[in-house]
């Protein structure tokens, strides 16, 4: 998995392909971010562009060739250069599994050129583990290079943070998230975007959402803004509510599905205001809905879709609260 097979980061690809490039990776990093955003990724493309035997250079600087027998293998999490140590069933990173990869990394690679030790989730790592790997990182061996990989770098202990430079790594945008999900696990363009929009960011989040018919509640959402727009007589409306709340041709029959239903209506909603404003199309979440939207941007001025944004916040706030599910869908549709 070259660098070039990561979805966005594309500053910290150039970071770190300009300091394979110049020599100058440091023998420790802390790559912190959400969950589920890449950062195990990257240190295995990182163990790659390291130690491969034909790597390309592009504007981003060194990537690894993804082909040659060391790109496969550490690939496939068999080269013996590339350690990995992760939590056990206990959830925690015990002392002895930190005792073993310091003894063996303070021998010479056997293949490769770079030794690389990755640490994942190492805030699972107590206090004890993190001491034992402490005086490692204070005179790391000369070919070998520690990634510490956490979603809560601050749990770390701050002698360790302090010897490891730290790389942030931010939210994916909906858009790359949906790559990923039809790159890599085959899901289909439109469940790709619905997963994607309330994953915050994340692939892992979206490849652990539920199973809430999230294309279906995204359907219904787009069908509800599409026909309140023509709709201002209060008794229509709340035929469009009986049927949200229901689930008559939308996925809200329980409380939950009905909450992803608002989420979509918020991420259209957002969708619908970036093409009200002329703005960039690019940040577009829904990109394949772009005709639909453009349609609702006739009927919904600034003002109406920053009341109306509101209004789902807050009903989703109200059914967070357990508030009945059809109170809720009824005075939505009457504010919307």
């Amino acid at each position: 998995m070259p660098f070039r097979t990561l979805a966005g980061h594309r500053r910290i690809r150039a970071l770190l392909g300009r300091a394979v490039a110049q020599d100058t990776v440091p023998p420790s990093l802390i790559l912190a971010g959400p969950r589920g955003v890449g950062k195990r990724r990257a240190a295995q493309a990182l163990a790659e562009v390291l130690n491969c035997a034909a790597s390309v250079t592009d504007e981003a600087g060194v990537d690894a060739c993804g082909a040659c027998a060391q790109c496969r293998r550490i690939g496939r999490g068999t080269h013996p250069d590339v350690i990995v140590i992760e939590p056990g069933d206990t959830g925690a990173i015990k002392i002895e599994q930190v005792r073993d990869v310091i003894d063996r990394a303070a021998y010479r690679p056997f293949e490769g050129r770079r030794r690389v030790v990755i640490i994942d989730d190492a805030d699972a790592m107590a206090a004890a583990p993190q001491s034992a790997l402490l005086k490692t990182l204070e005179e790391p061996p000369s070919a070998s290079v520690f990634l510490l990989i956490s979603s809560t770098p601050d749990a770390l202990l701050a002698t360790v943070r302090s010897r490891c430079p730290r790389l942030r790594f931010g939210p994916l945008s909906a858009s790359e998230v949906a790559g990923v999900l039809v790159r890599d696990h085959g899901y289909a363009e439109a469940e790709a975007r619905a997963v994607a929009v309330g994953a915050a960011g994340s692939v892992g989040q979206a490849l652990t959402a539920s199973s809430v018919d999230v294309v279906g509640a995204r359907d219904a959402a787009k069908q509800l803004l599409l026909s309140i727009t023509k709709l201002s007589e209060p008794g229509s409306r709340l035929t469009l509510a009986k049927d949200l709340a229901a689930g008559k041709g939308a996925p809200a029959a329980d409380r939950t599905a009905l909450a992803a239903c608002l989420t979509a209506l918020l991420s259209l909603l957002r969708d619908v205001s970036v093409l009200a404003s002329r703005a960039d199309r690019r940040v577009l979440a829904h990109v394949d809905l772009e005709a639909d939207l453009v349609r609702l941007t006739a009927g919904w001025g600034s003002n109406r879709i920053l009341s109306a944004f509101a209004a789902v916040d807050r009903a989703l706030y109200a059914l967070d609260r357990n508030a009945s599910a059809k109170i809720v869908a009824d005075w939505l549709v009457l504010r919307l």
